[in-house]
């Protein structure tokens, strides 16, 4: 029962990579993409409420929403009409992003994802992804969540720079 957050977060990688043998939209993709975003709450509730919280199932969790962003771009991208220029800023978003692993393990000797309020946001938008395309449009859709992307990454990367000490569970750049 200890490695129950833990077993959850691995859950949810295995449910994302079911994700690439499934047709994109179709009724069973959309409910093991819910469940995959219900097992990403769950398990972080679950491991602060049992006082199970480490820092193994702190990096566990983001590469699990890491490999669930990459993989769910691959599925969309793929498969969905999203402007050039879209693609071209959510190639930059990323280069921010590994920019910005790049800077965490050169500093802190260790994957450096954090857990800010940006990225939380990023998070949800990016798992209400599907639901905005079919109701705002592929424009609307991509400037929303490239926006906000774009903030998380450029704070986390700013964060990783200046940060004295690797703190995963800063709220923002404002806490430094």
């Amino acid at each position: 029962m200890g490695n129950l957050p833990n077993l959850i977060t691995i859950t949810r990688i295995l449910g994302t990579m079911v994700l690439l043998f499934i047709r994109p939209f179709s009724g069973l993709f959309f409910i093991i993409y819910i469940l995959s975003g219900i097992s990403d709450v769950l398990d972080g509730m679950i491991a602060r409420k049992m006082n199970l919280v480490s820092k193994k199932g702190q990096i566990l969790d983001s590469i699990a929403d890491f490999f669930m962003i990459i993989l769910l771009l691959f599925v969309f991208v793929l498969n969905l009409s999203l402007p050039l220029w879209g693609i071209y800023w959510v190639v930059s978003i990323a280069a921010i992003r590994f920019t910005s692993l790049g800077v965490g393990v050169m500093r802190y000797r260790q994957l450096a994802f954090l857990h800010t309020y940006a990225n939380k946001l990023t998070g949800v938008a990016l798992f209400c992804f599907p639901f905005l395309y079919v109701g705002l449009g592929p424009n609307t859709t991509t400037i929303l969540l490239c926006f906000i992307a774009s903030i998380s990454a450029i704070e986390e990367l700013i964060i990783n720079a200046v940060s004295k000490k690797l703190w995963r569970d800063i709220k923002s750049v404002f806490s430094l």
